[in-house]
């Protein structure tokens, strides 16, 4: 790997363990094995970095997504796959719920630079709805549930909300 797959593949475990905020530089050169001057040669800041890495994870997550509800045609169930996509997230990632929203929790709130990344993720999210169901109120229901179910799964390590979810989508779309 590269100096900067390095620093962006321990930024990953580093800010999903301690946070980004008790995450340092300095540990993350030391335990990516990259030199000072290589650090900062691709990053200017920690906050370049957070936003390297949200854009890194923005890529691999829709990706995930894509390739886990591909096979489906019918908006209902890929909707429903969708959801099930999450549980899928949850026992690969242990329930580390959205690095996004993660950091959101973190950051200043006149962090501009690392809020519209934050911003754009989740309205592409929207977006994905939307397109599946060409309903945009129904899209937003389902966004809501969406989005409720992630905080919920990380903050109590369970899937029974997105399971209690996907019987709510059940009775909204018919």
């Amino acid at each position: 790997m590269s100096p900067k797959e390095r620093i962006l593949d321990t930024v990953s475990l580093l800010f999903h363990k301690q946070g980004y905020n008790a995450t340092g530089i300095n540990q993350i050169i030391e335990e990516a094995k990259v030199a000072k001057a290589s650090f900062y040669q691709h990053f200017k800041s920690k906050e370049d970095l957070c936003v390297a890495f949200l854009n890194q994870r923005h890529d691999f997550w829709f990706n995930e997504l894509e390739k886990f509800t591909l096979d489906e045609k019918d908006s209902k169930l890929k909707i429903l796959t969708s959801f099930d996509f999450l549980i899928a997230m949850n026992q690969k990632e242990d329930f580390r719920g959205c690095s996004f929203l993660n950091l959101l929790s973190e950051i200043p709130s006149d962090n501009i630079k690392v809020l519209k990344v934050i911003q754009s993720h989740k309205l592409d999210l929207r977006k994905y709805f939307k397109n599946i169901l060409k309903d945009e109120i129904l899209a937003d229901h389902v966004y809501l549930l969406f989005e409720s179910c992630i905080v919920e799964s990380q903050l109590f390590k369970s899937n029974d909300l997105i399971e209690q979810s996907k019987k709510i989508i059940q009775t909204l779309i018919l």
